[in-house]
């Protein structure tokens, strides 16, 4: 099932969303070359990846982690470690990934931004990935393993939309082998349904029974992001933008709630 848009509209040009996705857009494609060169690909995830163990400086310096079938990425004291949790992130490590995230930004993120407005917005995506980043790191504060991906992020914008907008209509993708569907559903269902999977993937990290039970996904930072955007919301959040967007809304779709 994937969210393919909503019947949100906007009343302006969600400028800082465009933004955003650009930037990845261009991290991905000049930076880590549309993963089409492993080098790249590996210095970038390696050198600007947020890694637990640097920050918290209980990971070994110098201990190697396989990231490639050739290259480990090592411990390091870089100064610019420290800027990992917001380089982090801007990158990726696979189309699935990326495609997958933008997806969710591009449909939930313009009525985030039309909310609050667009320097808002801004500091509100950087506040939620810093929060995401900080859970991911409480989880497992010794680990040597890079981590990047703009989800901890996109996850407070998923938190934001269901404070905002529970029962406007997510329209999704179904895919069942030859079956293809598009269905409206309630977005409450959508995003309590997603927030549910990351608890059930998540909550296994937390014993000493089964520590990569998330599969090497950052469920953490998915969790810790979208309760900051619960929780930030009404901080962030113009009243007056959200109520002419109601208004606007409900006359185009007088029909839905």
């Amino acid at each position: 099932m994937f969210p393919i848009s909503d019947d949100n509209p906007t009343l302006r040009t969600p400028l800082m969303t465009y933004l955003l996705l650009g930037v990845i857009a261009f991290v991905w494609i000049f930076l880590q070359k549309a993963g089409l060169d492993v080098t790249a690909m590996a210095a970038s995830v390696c050198n600007l990846g947020m890694i637990p163990g640097e920050l918290t400086g209980r990971a070994p310096l110098g201990f190697g982690v396989p990231i490639t079938q050739h290259r480990d990425c090592l411990v390091d004291n870089d100064p610019i470690n420290i800027f990992t949790p917001i380089t982090s992130m801007f990158l990726h490590g696979g189309w699935g990934h990326i495609i997958g995230n933008c997806l969710f930004f591009w449909v939930f993120g313009n009525n985030v931004e039309d909310s609050m407005g667009r320097f808002r917005f801004l500091i509100f995506y950087l506040l939620c990935g810093l929060v995401a980043a900080g859970a991911h790191i409480a989880i497992d504060p010794t680990s040597p393993v890079p981590t990047v991906g703009a989800s901890g992020a996109i996850s407070g914008i998923l938190g934001a939309y269901l404070v905002l907008y529970p029962r406007v209509r997510v329209n999704l993708l179904v895919i069942l082998i030859f079956i293809i569907r598009i269905i409206p559903v309630p977005a409450w269902l959508v995003l309590v349904y997603w927030f549910g999977l990351q608890l059930l993937t998540g909550l296994p990290q937390l014993t000493s029974i089964r520590p990569d039970a998330s599969g090497g996904v950052a469920v953490w930072a998915h969790i810790g992001g979208f309760v900051a955007g619960v929780v930030l919301i009404k901080l962030f959040e113009n009243k007056d933008f959200t109520l002419k967007r109601t208004s606007w809304r409900h006359r185009l779709h007088p029909n839905h709630p």
